[in-house]
């Protein structure tokens, strides 16, 4: 199995945000030397300096982080009580378990596994759950197991939902949607309880359904591009993580649009999932600050 890229030991991941006021980096600095830590990486970003919102992200080193990692906590919880931040520390040296759920469409799915299988994302995959069975070999010729749940025709999804729920509730770290073509309904996120990852095509609201870059090729489009977002129960209008565009001309068919399209998406899902693993993404109302 691939071991996974910036999984270093004994480096921890703070991510602190609230409301900005002066002494924060400070007090952050002063704490992650009292525990013994020497910070490698620090990002910081407000919206406005008088009382905006504040957001960081600091890694820092501590030998045998893991097994002090209580006291750590304890440490800056007390310091950070002050300022009243919300805040959260990961071990840097344990990957995140990502699930992915696909459809047919596998462009995205093989390309996360690929990735994966070289090393170049954090993180492992315990699953892989599909309503369709024709990237089941592919998925198991890399070592992932492959869970087939069909979709349920219909309104009610609630027994499909309930299988892929009783699969990956306690399993998991956070869901990627790799073309899954079905809707999840909000009282399967609320159960799920963890980020899911979406990618689609950057032309919604236009262009809705079926086919849509043949859809796109006959209204002349210029641009084609994907957008990776969080998923809400408001139908793709998470908060937004990544987005690419490419250039199209009228000489491009809906087969090369198309070709091209699933190449954005790729290039850019996979820039979404290594960002989050890397607690590189916070999340601010129905937008994102990206470290």
């Amino acid at each position: 199995m691939a071991v996974p890229v910036n999984l270093t030991p004994d480096h921890a991941c703070l991510i602190v945000h609230g409301k900005d006021r002066p002494g924060i980096v400070a007090a952050v600095s002063a704490v992650i030397t009292r525990v013994g830590g020497n910070i490698v990486a620090f990002d910081q970003y407000s919206d406005d300096p008088i009382g905006g919102a504040y957001f960081q992200r600091v890694v820092f080193h501590r030998p045998r982080f893991a097994g002090d990692r209580p006291h750590i906590e304890s440490e800056i919880g007390r310091t950070l009580a002050d300022f009243d931040l919300e805040w959260s520390l990961t071990d840097q040296s344990v990957p995140k378990r990502m699930a992915i759920l696909a459809s047919k469409q596998d462009h995205c799915l093989l390309d996360l596994l690929w990735r994966h299988r070289r090393g170049d994302l954090p993180v492992t995959i315990p699953m892989v759950v599909s309503n369709h069975t024709a990237s089941a070999d592919d998925v198991r010729s890399f070592g992932v197991p492959f869970f087939h749940v069909p979709s349920v025709t219909g309104p009610d999804k609630s027994a499909s939902e309930a299988k892929i729920l009783e699969l990956l509730k306690g399993n998991v770290d956070f869901v990627v949607l790799a073309r899954y073509m079905q809707i999840l309904s909000p009282e399967f996120l609320d159960r799920l309880g963890v980020p899911v990852i979406n990618i689609h095509h950057s032309f919604l609201p236009a262009f809705i359904g079926a086919e849509p870059y043949k859809k796109a090729k006959e209204r002349g489009v210029k641009l084609i591009g994907a957008t990776s977002h969080y998923v809400t129960g408001d139908l793709d209008e998470g908060p937004i993580i990544e987005q690419d565009t490419v250039r199209v001309t009228h000489a491009d068919s809906a087969a090369e649009l198309t070709r091209r399209g699933a190449d954005v998406e790729r290039q850019v899902l996979s820039r979404a999932v290594l960002w989050h693993a890397q607690d590189r993404v916070i999340r601010h109302g129905n937008h994102t600050i990206v470290f």
